[in-house]
């Protein structure tokens, strides 16, 4: 996975973002995982959908468009839902909260910039 610095505004938020380069990364996301640690998020490229089963922690889920704006917010999704975007060419998911945290609407342009 490539890694990135999330931006918003023009500012670095403090987040590390794991970006899926292949169909395996993206479909395993974050199954498996114990949690997802605050400052960090994965983002799914190429992924209008998303689900929970199988997850062991609440996550906010944001969907963005092929220009990297925020679409859609869905806050503190548990475990066992599914969701998608129609609009939605990427999927950033962040621990549960984070988005809020953060102040990220919708509409916001995010710009992710490249660490290694």
């Amino acid at each position: 996975m490539k890694r990135a610095r999330l931006h918003v505004r023009g500012h670095d938020i403090g987040v590390e973002v794991s970006i899926t380069e292949t169909a395996r990364e993206c479909m395993r996301g974050l199954l498996g995982r114990a949690a997802l640690a605050s400052g960090e998020a994965l983002l799914l490229d190429r992924c209008g959908s998303v689900h929970t089963f199988g997850m062991r922690f609440a996550i906010d889920v944001l969907f963005l468009d092929r220009r990297q704006r925020v679409v859609a917010i869905h806050h503190d999704v548990p475990r066992r839902r599914m969701l998608f975007s129609l609009r939605a060419t990427h999927t950033l998911e962040m621990p549960a909260h984070s988005a809020r945290r953060h102040g990220l609407a919708v509409g916001d342009s995010l710009v992710f910039e490249a660490t290694s």
